[in-house]
């Protein structure tokens, strides 16, 4: 059977199969048991909590489950000390500092008293509705809540009562709850452990770097002008780069910028001039290129 087109695709009628393919078909390559993760997600209604190394494709992920369900991505990218304000959603000040300065030229506005002034400053049209907002508000939506192990216990917590509600309570407005619950897609890199109580909450699913059969497939796929040799070789090299200890091993988007400038440089091959000239696409820490320079590098020239 067919996949439907992506834009107009039923979760509900799928396999995860399916769902692969339909993946595919926007570009996105998952291995079988990234497809039924998602798929279950979808199917659940539960959010997925996706955890693996910098550049494997769980942001990816997300986007292109977006695009095969016809959603809007909705992305709150965190950071340290990030707060439930800059996720939820925040008053326009300047807005309502015109608003005051309106009603006093036009002599009160028509408001009898300044209760009922102080009231039309909190009214909807002055709330500013950050991601988490904005996709409870707005159907269908996938939420990516992106690098959460950057974020402090803090705010874990309030991720735990908003993904257990899909609501938000505003004082001044009451509850805003979501229609149809967002998507959510939760991606850790590691860099700390994030507590179980949040896990808990998700389906689970460690994203691992691609075979290498598959970087392959993903190199062609995202840049077909590259040669099957070049992409092959860029595959087996940077395989070879994540299994020997470097600080920062490469994902597949540093795969997919190394092939891209080798290319532009007219290479259809792996050489080791080439490779050194263009090590800074792949790799990001001066001891890692070293290594690689004495190593892999090394082996090509030999």
């Amino acid at each position: 059977m067919a996949p439907a087109d992506p834009h107009t695709l039923d979760p509900a009628g799928l396999t995860p199969a399916e769902l692969g393919r339909a993946l595919e078909q926007v570009g996105y390559l998952p291995d079988d048991g990234l497809s039924t993760a998602a798929f279950l997600a979808l199917r659940m209604h539960r959010p997925l909590f996706l955890e693996g190394d910098a550049g494997v494709g769980k942001t990816s992920l997300a986007h292109a489950l977006a695009e095969v369900t016809g959603a809007e991505l909705v992305r709150l990218q965190c950071y340290e000390g990030i707060d439930a304000s800059q996720a939820l959603y925040d008053w326009d000040f300047p807005r309502q500092v015109l608003h005051l300065r309106a009603t006093e030229t036009a002599g009160g506005g028509g408001y009898t008293d300044a209760a009922e002034l102080e009231r039309s400053l909190y009214d909807r049209r002055f709330l500013i509705a950050r991601p988490i907002l904005r996709a409870l508000e707005h159907s269908p939506s996938v939420l990516l809540i992106d690098e959460i192990d950057r974020a402090d216990d803090e705010f874990e917590a309030f991720l735990l009562e908003v993904l257990a509600d899909n609501a938000v309570s505003i004082p001044e407005l009451g509850t805003i709850r979501a229609e149809v619950p967002p998507l959510v897609v939760l991606t850790s890199n590691r860099t700390r452990e994030v507590h179980d109580a949040l896990k808990r909450r998700c389906l689970y699913h460690w994203v691992a770097h691609p075979s290498y059969e598959r970087e392959v497939a993903i190199l062609r796929r995202r840049l077909p002008e590259v040669s099957e040799r070049l992409a092959r070789e860029v595959a087996a090299a940077v395989r070879r780069m994540r299994e020997a200890d470097l600080l920062k091993p490469p994902g597949v988007a540093e795969s997919i910028d190394w092939a891209q400038a080798l290319h532009l440089l007219g290479a259809d091959a792996l050489d080791a001039d080439r490779a050194s000239a263009t090590l800074g696409a792949v790799l990001k820490y001066q001891e890692d290129a070293a290594r690689i320079r004495d190593t892999v590098l090394a082996e090509l020239a030999g």
